[in-house]
């Protein structure tokens, strides 16, 4: 699925990481799963946590069997001025994948002509994307809470991938030293955690880098290409 800050396109480097010591039937939880573009990619018993609460009641629908119409300009301009009288998981799909690069209602994406003169339809691209990632997702258990409420199965391998410090357009505030010490807490409980991020205090060791052209980047803006070094981190000395 196309998110802001997806990382579908790294996610076959750091799962090897991450999952390298992995034990026969231990939890994988991903409190921020957003796109599911990294848990789609794990076997086994996976938890799939977002705040979000229409992104995960549109998941939800998806691997139940749900598939979306598509929805013309007039109505996502409807959807998103209202989204109280629409069913939440059609709100999610509007908000995200009727809408330009993946961004929460960021601009209607539909049918265009493109430059050569032949027409891209951005939701059924939208829908074949995310049909792919369905199949792969059966049986997995999906949440809607604050990160630090998380009930996490006991030694848990956790992956976060949380909204980027100095990146201004997540839709809600995020406390960034909040959730390094939450993430500190569940490690000395016997969690395994890693975290995606341009960078984290100096008692986080950094076990990947790798410099990657996306539309989300450290200067705080979206859209076009630039240039990041993504890296992955863990707790030093646990």
């Amino acid at each position: 699925m196309k998110y802001m800050g997806s990382k579908a396109r790294i996610a076959k480097e750091i799962l090897p990481i991450i999952l390298k010591n992995r034990r026969a039937g231990q939890w994988y939880v991903e409190p921020f799963a957003g796109g599911m573009n990294t848990i789609c990619e794990v076997e086994g018993k996976r938890i799939a946590n977002d705040i979000h609460p229409y992104l995960i009641n549109m998941w939800i629908e998806l691997t139940n069997g749900w598939i979306p119409e598509k929805i013309n300009r007039e109505e996502y301009v409807k959807i998103r001025s209202c989204l109280e009288k629409y069913p939440a998981h059609v709100v999610g799909w509007a908000g995200f994948n009727c809408s330009y690069c993946g961004v929460w209602f960021g601009g209607f994406a539909g049918e265009t002509k493109t430059k050569i003169g032949t027409v891209r339809d951005y939701q059924a691209e939208a829908y074949r994307n995310v049909k792919k990632q369905i199949e792969k997702m059966r049986g997995v258990i999906f949440q809607n809470k604050p990160y630090y409420t998380l009930k996490l199965p006991k030694r848990s391998i956790i992956y976060c991938d949380p909204p980027y410090e100095g990146v201004s357009q997540y839709r809600d505030k995020f406390d960034h030293l909040m959730f390094w010490e939450w993430v500190r807490k569940v490690s000395y409980n016997g969690h395994t955690v890693f975290i995606s991020e341009y960078n984290a205090p100096p008692d986080f060791k950094c076990v990947w880098k790798k410099e990657v052209k996306s539309s989300l980047s450290a200067n705080g803006k979206a859209g076009g290409n630039k240039i990041s070094v993504e890296k992955l981190f863990t707790l030093e000395n646990i």
